[in-house]
């Protein structure tokens, strides 16, 4: 076990993965940010297409189903469902990609 291939500390156990259990306070302002943008895309693209007389079935959908960031609740915003867990939340920073995947829907009552 010496020499140039001996194992790292890190596989000998600890603490492997250094992602912490919450969103630190510049975290949380991007994410209102990156969801305050695509609401104004969503609604640039919708004034542009009624202008126009035009509308989509996609774009229909996502304003009647999806709420807006100002509407959204803090424990929606930075949390997300996971039945995995202890208290059926997890934040939404564990996620992979969770800055290009839209998490506004939750299970109500959790």
């Amino acid at each position: 076990m010496f020499g140039p291939f001996r194992p790292t500390f890190s596989l000998f156990g600890g603490l492997l993965w250094k992602r912490p259990w919450r969103m630190s306070r510049p975290q949380k302002y991007r994410l209102r940010q990156r969801l305050r943008r695509v609401d104004s895309i969503v609604a640039t693209v919708d004034a542009a297409l009624s202008k126009k007389g035009l509308t989509t079935r996609s774009l229909e959908r996502w304003k009647a189903e999806m709420p807006t960031e100002e509407e959204m609740r803090p424990k929606d915003k930075y949390t997300m469902f996971d039945r995995k867990v202890k208290g059926y939340r997890k934040g939404v920073h564990k996620l992979p990609k969770w800055t290009r995947i839209s998490q506004r829907l939750n299970p109500p009552g959790y």
